[in-house]
């Protein structure tokens, strides 16, 4: 079954958005343990970056995920705004908009939604530090705006209905991931770098393989391949023309490639097929 790291945002000395005295610090540690405790009695494994008012900064709690080899990470938070009580519902943010943090978060969204919640959408933040350094699909879930009473109602009344929501999207996520097709080795080759090798007499063979994404920007190319990597695709950047191209398999037939494609853009991914 898989490993689950729960985050209640903030902590500690940083209080997380204030209103009225209420602190999301403590909503959100509140949260997390009671959605921890309905995914082990489903049988997932679940850790936490926190079980008490202690700070961690979200690198930190990124790199206790990490190290507990997670294989997803849920960071649960509570939403403000400069003029309390102009916003409410729900919103879950990525670090980019695709492949299966998109799929999680969208799932979440819609079981709250359920309950009543405004669904505000999903959010891509590359500069969050708790999506970016993670090694593994991570989410961010604002649940309601703690500056606006309505939400907080909600929240209160229907705590443990909430935290069944977020619980079940993360379930159904789960459930959902399907087992990736493995090509035999006569279909297909991992990149590996290696050291030039004489070339072969007679023309080399074409090779065709799917490409996900073409980067200036090393670091965005470097997690992209990571996500790919951790979902169980054989994914590898190659540098050409000063871009970062992060591309999945290398198929001696076409229709290999062709497979690997509907599976990439199924999860999410805008792809082409390239040699």
């Amino acid at each position: 079954m898989a490993t689950v790291a729960i985050d209640a945002g903030h902590g500690g000395r940083d209080p997380g958005a204030v209103f009225q005295g209420r602190q999301e610090k403590d909503d959100v540690l509140r949260l997390a343990l009671a959605v921890g405790s309905l995914l082990k009695q489903a049988g997932v494994n679940v850790i936490y970056t926190r079980t008490e008012d202690v700070y961690d900064t979200p690198y930190q709690k990124a790199v206790i995920a990490n190290e507990n080899d997670a294989d997803y990470l849920v960071s649960l938070h509570r939403n403000a705004v400069p003029v309390p009580g102009s916003a409410s519902g729900v919103e879950t943010l990525v670090f980019a908009d695709r492949g299966v943090p998109a799929a999680m978060a969208r799932t979440i969204n819609e079981e709250l939604v359920q309950l009543g919640f405004n669904n505000r959408g999903v959010i891509e933040r590359p500069n969050l530090a708790i999506l970016r350094r993670s090694a593994m699909p991570a989410v961010l879930v604002e649940v309601g705006f703690i500056d606006n009473e309505m939400d907080n109602q909600k929240f209160d009344s229907e705590f443990d209905a909430i935290a069944e929501a977020v619980a079940q999207g993360i379930l159904a996520s789960i459930d959902t991931q399907a087992e990736p097709a493995v090509a035999s080795d006569d279909e297909m080759m991992e990149f590996e770098p290696r050291r030039p090798q004489p070339m072969p007499p007679g023309r080399p063979p074409k090779l065709y393989r799917v490409q996900v994404g073409a980067f200036r920007n090393r670091n965005l190319a470097y997690q992209l391949n990571q996500q790919l990597t951790q979902e169980g695709y054989p994914a590898f950047i190659l540098l050409d023309d000063d871009l970062y191209k992060v591309q999945v398999g290398a198929f001696a037939r076409l229709e290999n490639a062709i497979r690997m494609e509907y599976r990439l853009r199924a999860a999410g991914y805008d792809t082409y097929i390239t040699t």
